[in-house]
């Protein structure tokens, strides 16, 4: 890494993606609990796949920012406020509603995603970089999934 200034940008960027995902991972988690309808059993199981990962997913950048030196958020309130994902309505929706609501999240992590590895390569963090392409390759292979299931 070329500077201090370069490992706070990384930084930064990292902890939006972080945000967004645990938000994510959340919201994830609501719709496989509240899922209803003919797609049930498959998005209920699609929904708890995704979840895990998205927890697996989380504690990795967590533990790339510890590594970088500095401290993973401490709260739900500190994701939410650095979080670009919005929080799922208060009652339950369609499980129609649930996918495209998803797919929306999904694009903007992927967005964010594609702006950390960009600060990564520019401040040359290999290690960042490349958890950026990891992730995202999964969130590519979600929006294909899910786009799916609305057609």
């Amino acid at each position: 890494m070329s500077s201090k200034k370069s490992n706070a940008n990384v930084v930064g960027a990292l902890q939006l993606v972080l945000a967004d995902t645990y938000v994510l991972m959340v919201k994830t988690h609501s719709c496989h609990w509240n899922v209803e309808g003919e797609q049930f059993v498959a998005l209920h199981d699609i929904f708890g796949t995704q979840y895990n990962e998205l927890f697996t997913a989380a504690d990795e950048l967590a533990e790339r920012l510890r590594s970088l030196g500095t401290y993973a958020p401490a709260g739900m309130a500190a994701l939410l406020k650095e979080s670009s994902i919005k929080d799922n309505p208060e009652k339950p929706q369609t499980w129609q509603k649930m996918v495209a609501d998803l797919i929306k999240a999904h694009e903007t992590i992927s967005d964010r995603i594609v702006a950390c590895r960009e600060v990564a390569d520019a401040a040359e963090d290999d290690v960042t970089e490349d958890l950026m392409i990891g992730r995202h390759a999964v969130h590519s292979k979600t929006l294909w999934m899910l786009k799916s299931l609305l057609k």
